[in-house]
């Protein structure tokens, strides 16, 4: 049997309908594309989020062709900077299409939760800008929602991707072997759905390894094992503050996708509010306890940083996580919502603190040439004092090029507010008129002469047999008329001497490089 292309992409679905499994989240998407046919919604982006291979990018395309608009997507593979994506998704989301005036283009941006490194520097600000100043419909796809920044969700509607049931998979492949020709022997499409943990795409490539070469399929032609699929960060979690197995807590954090040393941070967030109810004290006796081993399984990460001696790592997650399972005297009922640590977002927003300082200091230290030290340290807070006076603040912000971040940050307010955001708009329409040389006061800085055109030779560089110039090649220098030399009669007094006559200088031929 030859195979032409890949049936995960042969069969991807071509409408909504086609979609496997995930009949509620198409029935918002679909209502949420339904108001930009009437007009412009509320939230103007959409979030798919959920694992990979469930249909998210699938979803997106379908819609696309069932409304009938042009799909524009942006994937990890291409460089997604601040400015490739204003220049793609941002003229994108304000043009129209060009096969019809009523049409709109959906813009998709794949792994929106990946916007890392110099590759995509600046890409989750562009892509908040775009959507703010979109009239076009825009979907983010992304694996894990907390990879994408708080302020880009507030802007984005989202909708969950749950992992497809398996007996949701079972017709779905039924149907791609029978348009293929292959013949399934009793249990096989269950096994491989089974095995694919909910990943529809993984079943479908299963399915087409597993039938190449061949016309029917049995049992044990099934060699495909349960795949190692990372636990969420939320089922570990859950399973350490709500199961009672210390073993199975264990063993979901040895499949975690994280250290030891992030994990406890996790534990050590959620345990206050986990052990705790509504009649109860603030601190419990099982949250006393639990801490107690959060500090042991913290002392092994001590050492394992000080000697190390990454075998120490098992320790530590013995306590952590089964400490805190045994800690818990009773299970508690409700839902109280796990939290990502605190410590981290700190740490991030003293980061973004810094980084927007240097930035000030850079954009200051090149407006007065000096060091980003020396500007960080004595000329930013001038600068900052110059904001308070209205006659000044435009200017500043005008020569120094600030954004309102970082006007917000030199005024040293905490958001922005309707007087920061009038000296914005003044200097963003000064700005066209700020030209080099220009100073707050207005006054143009004087600039230095130009170079007459014998100082740019090597004419007019002294040899070492000559130190002073005669008085009429001043002269000509300056272009002053010159004053014709003296003949053999006639005498000059000088001090009551008469002045010797000066010596007649012959120029050196100048060198070029050929001389050398």
């Amino acid at each position: 049997m030859t195979v032409s292309m890949e049936w995960a992409e042969k069969y991807r679905p071509g409408t909504l309908a086609d979609v496997v499994g995930h009949k509620k989240p198409i029935e918002q998407l679909r209502e949420w594309a339904e108001q930009w046919v009437h007009g412009m919604p509320e939230k103007r982006a959409v979030i798919l989020q959920g694992q990979a291979g469930i249909g998210k990018t699938s979803s997106a395309h379908a819609l696309a062709r069932d409304f009938g608009w042009e799909a524009i997507e942006l994937n990890a593979s291409d460089q997604r900077t601040a400015g490739v994506i204003e220049k793609v998704a941002g003229s994108a989301s304000r043009m129209r299409t060009l096969t019809g005036v009523t049409g709109k283009r959906l813009v998709i941006l794949d792994e929106a939760d990946n916007l890392h490194g110099n590759s995509d520097r600046g890409g989750s600000r562009a892509i908040i800008n775009v959507i703010k100043n979109t009239n076009q419909p825009i979907v983010l796809i992304a694996n894990d929602l907390y990879g994408i920044s708080s302020s880009l969700r507030s802007l984005c509607l989202e909708i969950k991707f749950n992992s497809i049931q398996t007996r949701s998979m079972v017709p779905a492949l039924k149907e791609i072997a029978r348009k293929e020709g292959i013949m399934c022997g009793i249990g096989v499409i269950e096994k491989i759905a089974e095995n694919a943990d909910g990943d529809f795409r993984s079943a479908v490539n299963d399915l087409q390894a597993v039938a190449m070469g061949r016309s029917e399929i049995n049992i044990e032609d099934i060699s495909t094992a349960e795949r190692d699929n990372k636990e969420s960060i939320f089922k570990v979690v859950g399973k350490v503050f709500k199961g009672k197995s210390v073993r199975s807590a264990l063993e979901a954090s040895y499949s975690l996708d994280e250290t030891p040393e992030d994990f406890i941070h996790w534990i050590d967030e959620n345990l206050p509010h986990q052990y705790s109810g509504k009649d109860e004290e603030a601190i419990t006796s099982d949250i006393v306890d639990a801490y107690s081993y959060i500090s042991k399984a913290d002392r092994f990460l001590g050492r394992v940083r000080r000697r190390q001696n990454y075998r120490m790592w098992r320790y530590a997650s013995t306590l952590m996580t089964g400490g805190t399972v045994v800690s818990k005297s009773k299970l508690r009922g409700g839902f109280v919502r796990y939290q990502s640590p605190s410590l981290w977002r700190r740490m991030g927003q003293i980061r973004s603190k810094r980084n927007m300082r240097d930035n000030i200091a850079a954009k200051v230290g090149s407006h007065c040439n000096e060091s980003m030290k020396y500007s960080r340290m004595g000329l930013t807070p001038i600068y900052a004092s110059l904001l308070d006076d209205d006659d000044y603040a435009v200017d500043v912000v005008a020569t120094l090029d600030l954004n309102v971040d970082e006007l917000v940050q030199l005024k040293g307010s905490k958001k922005v507010t309707k007087k920061i955001q009038k000296i914005y708009d003044a200097a963003q329409q000064l700005r066209p008129e700020i030209v080099p040389g220009i100073e707050f006061s207005g006054r143009p800085v004087e600039k230095a002469p130009k170079k007459r055109p014998d100082q740019l030779s090597l004419d007019s560089i002294k040899s070492p047999e000559t130190k002073t110039e005669s008085k009429a090649e001043v002269e000509i220098a300056s272009g002053e008329k010159p004053v014709s030399a003296p003949g053999p009669g006639d005498r000059t007094v000088a001090s009551g001497k008469d002045a010797p006559a000066k010596k007649q200088i012959q120029k050196k031929p100048q060198k070029t490089l050929f001389d050398f």
